[in-house]
């Protein structure tokens, strides 16, 4: 009896490790059109309290659906207006940065050559080339103006989501028998996404702005452009930060020096360490319910199959992934190795499944 037991559960771990290999590669497959509807469920996602809130106050849902809208297309154009600018502006000036990162390779090598050093000034500086860290930070910036480019066809997913968002509880409730239990499940990841993302953005724009003004009092070019950088990549946990900081520093060593460069470093250090290590933990609290290491691993994980756009979802996707675990009895053991908590300390109603609500 034990030994088949032990036969079918190997079965059925290696018909799940097939299944996962299967769906990776189908989300590897269509991770264009995929990618545009996890951005419009997203938004969706966000924008549904403020179109609750509108319809409380007797606003017509389909009027109140195209303020949304007219408002995300609103900051939408000013920020791709901007980085635009920005974008052409820097690619217009990258020739003299250029010559300028040689003529700094050369002086450093030459003081180098004085002290009778062995390091040469080319080898140090082979580490911090300029165009292989903006053709780094190209690719990112390239991976979000792609997305940006369908626009149009996301807000118009958001649209129909958000028409359909209302009804969709009692379709739930229809079309399944554990309909309720189903709808508190989307509702629990609607709110937990909501409050992440939500936070986040918030978070974002302050370290967004805090950095753009540093910059622009350091007096290092396209300050607003790696503001808004750093606003994007804020949303890449850990990393995120570090990879926003490089091409500004190394701007602001090329065009204004090694003092300004440790200094524009060091606001960069600041406002990371602040937002990030006592802001947002304080603001966060348990309601990300993922370990440090779960969310590192999501993060190679999704940037290794979406690229840099992966980086960006990986925390919310990860975080829908644990919550439709949890109601797996099967799988249910997964979710608890995702969760941020010692199994003493999570909550046992986040774990129950079907069955026990009969």
């Amino acid at each position: 009896m034990n030994e088949s037991r032990t036969r079918s559960s190997a079965f059925r771990g290696l018909v799940g490790a097939a299944a996962f290999v299967v769906v990776v590669a189908g989300l590897e497959a269509i991770q264009t059109i995929l990618i545009q509807v996890i951005i419009a469920l997203f938004v969706t996602i966000v924008l549904v309290p403020a179109l609750t809130w509108l319809v409380r106050h007797h606003v017509p849902r389909f009027l109140a659906i195209l303020v949304l809208i007219a408002v995300a297309i609103g900051v939408i154009a000013v920020a791709g207006a901007v980085v635009g600018n920005a974008v052409n502006g820097f690619t217009k000036e990258l020739p003299t940065y250029q010559a300028r990162f040689e003529a700094l390779n050369e002086s450093v090598g030459s003081w180098l050559e004085r002290y009778d050093l062995e390091l040469s000034g080319s080898t140090v500086f082979e580490l911090v080339r300029p165009d292989s860290i903006f053709s780094m930070l190209g690719g990112t910036l390239k991976g979000m103006a792609a997305v940006l480019s369908n626009t149009f066809m996301i807000l118009l997913i958001v649209i129909f989501m958000l028409m359909e968002w209302t009804d969709f509880p009692a379709k739930v409730r229809a079309a399944f028998a554990d309909g309720e239990f189903r709808n508190e499940r989307l509702d629990r990841m609607s709110t937990e996404v909501q409050r992440y993302l939500g936070i986040k953005t918030l978070l974002s724009l302050a370290t967004g702005l805090l950095i753009a003004a540093w910059l622009a009092i350091l007096g290092v070019d396209f300050a607003v452009l790696w503001g808004l950088i750093a606003f994007a990549l804020n949303f890449i946990p850990n990393i995120g930060s570090i990879i926003a900081a490089v091409p500004a520093v190394l701007l602001a060593l090329i065009q204004l020096g090694p003092g300004r460069a440790l200094l524009a470093a060091l606001g960069y250090l600041a406002v990371n360490t602040v937002i990030g290590n006592f802001i947002e933990p304080k603001l966060m609290g348990q309601s990300l319910g993922l370990s440090p290491l779960v969310v590192i691993l999501s993060m190679v994980f999704w940037g290794w199959l979406w690229g840099p756009m992966g980086m960006l979802l990986s925390v919310p996707l990860t975080m829908i992934v644990k919550i439709s675990l949890e109601s797996n009895p099967d799988l249910r053991w997964v979710a608890i190795l995702l969760d941020s908590r010692p199994p003493e300390e999570q909550d046992e109603r986040a774990f129950e499944t079907r069955d026990a609500r009969g």
